[in-house]
């Protein structure tokens, strides 16, 4: 799945959501929440999820989880999740509430 088909994907998840904003990032689009990163859809079909450093290890536990390493190292507190693993728009929903829950604690930009 391409990226820009799994972004509209998310947009469709999002649109009621008014703290929602798109920027620029990684060469891709990601979605923002009051500021915040919460997820971006990859080149490879993938979504970055952001679930904060707290829940890292325990994410990365759920099936299509893997380590996020953009430039030699891990990012802890994002999790890249594999594009068969959101597939169906329910196991999308669950990946982004997975990163709003953690967004949330965040204060806004």
């Amino acid at each position: 799945m391409a990226s820009e088909e799994l972004a509209d994907r998310v947009r469709l998840q999002l649109a009621m959501d008014p703290n929602i904003s798109e920027r620029r990032m990684f060469g891709g689009i990601a979605f923002m929440s009051n500021g915040n990163m919460l997820v971006g859809p990859m080149k490879d079909g993938g979504l970055l999820v952001r679930c904060g450093k707290q829940a890292y290890a325990a994410t990365l536990e759920l099936p299509g989880a893997g380590p996020m390493d953009f430039t030699g190292r891990t990012m802890s507190g994002f999790v890249l999740v594999a594009g068969d693993a959101i597939e169906d728009d329910d196991r999308l929903a669950q990946w982004i509430a997975i990163a709003r829950e953690f967004v949330r604690t965040l204060p806004p930009k």
